[in-house]
């Protein structure tokens, strides 16, 4: 696939089957994929699609049966050395946070992975001090990572992640277990994290959240990538999104419909937003009067 912008990471032809597995029911079949630096990427499938089972190739914790991924233009070097250095360019935080806090308190969770990156004390006690902060867990260093709410701790999970300045954060299913309120919360400190240069990937069910939060939007199942592309393009594209098991993000089966009512011109940018979707309507003739 052609791009205008570097990729941060190629995936081409991935296949990768379970150990015990006969070829016939492979977890990922010859999945392409490109994640463009400084973007925000959804990445939508149905449950056993292959998303999880990508992410831990993106990490070197899976090694492919066949394809090849690059990190920055180079194929993963899957000895000692690669893998740890991989590890600080590609930060993954699972589904469940609990899967992911060992330490007795949060301060020594976090410290954790700075502390085997062989740092010095202060540069460990730096980086834990500036993840405590972007991710507001300041009044939680000491806290003891058992007692935390489910928000709590993945924030915690993504601050040991931060720690080792990865170039791009990987999050499994993060809305999981967390409210509305909690969610909110969670996009605007990940918005703080892409600010420092980070390129954020996520996978979600939710596509009512990706059509207000993504740039870049692939959709895989059945361990094959079906499409790719810029978010509101592959949004709109609501027979692909139903064939793949996903339900479409209202906002966008509301901009089809006005589209194909003449109420919205093809050249506009589907708005979709709630916010840009009302300010859409708001901006329309009454409806008595619209063209035919």
């Amino acid at each position: 696939m052609t791009r205008s912008s570097p990729s941060l990471i190629e995936v081409e032809g991935l296949g990768y089957c379970y150990p015990g597995g006969d070829g016939q029911a492979a977890a990922l079949r010859d999945l392409d994929l490109a994640v463009p630096a400084g973007v925000r990427f959804a990445l939508l499938g149905s449950n056993g699609a292959g998303k999880s089972t990508l992410f831990l190739h993106l990490n070197g914790t899976l090694r492919p049966s066949r394809g090849t991924i690059r990190v920055e233009g180079r194929p993963i070097d899957y000895g000692r050395v690669g893998l740890r250095r991989l590890r600080q360019q590609v930060g993954l935080v699972f589904q469940n946070s609990d899967d992911q806090l060992f330490a007795p308190t949060v301060w020594e969770d976090i410290s954790f992975g700075p502390l085997n990156l062989g740092l010095s004390r202060a540069e460990v006690e730096r980086r834990v001090e500036e993840s405590l902060e972007i991710l507001d867990l300041g009044d939680l260093r000491q806290r003891a990572t058992w007692s935390l709410s489910q928000g709590q701790k993945r924030r915690v999970a993504i601050a040991g992640v931060i720690a080792m300045r990865p170039r791009i954060l990987i999050l499994d299913e993060p809305q999981a277990g967390l409210d509305a309120a909690g969610t909110r919360q969670l996009v605007r400190l990940l918005e703080d994290i892409r600010q420092t240069g980070v390129t954020i990937m996520m996978s979600t069910h939710d596509l009512d959240f990706v059509a207000g939060w993504a740039d870049e939007v692939a959709i895989i199942a059945a361990g094959e990538t079906v499409c790719q592309g810029a978010a509101g393009a592959v949004l709109a594209d609501l027979a692909t999104l139903r064939a793949a098991g996903l339900t479409p993000p209202l906002v966008a089966e509301i901009a089809v419909r006005l589209h194909q009512l003449g109420l919205l011109e093809a050249t506009t940018p589907f708005p979709l937003t709630r916010e840009r979707l009302l300010d859409h309507l708001e901006s329309l003739p009454p409806w008595g009067l619209r063209k035919e």
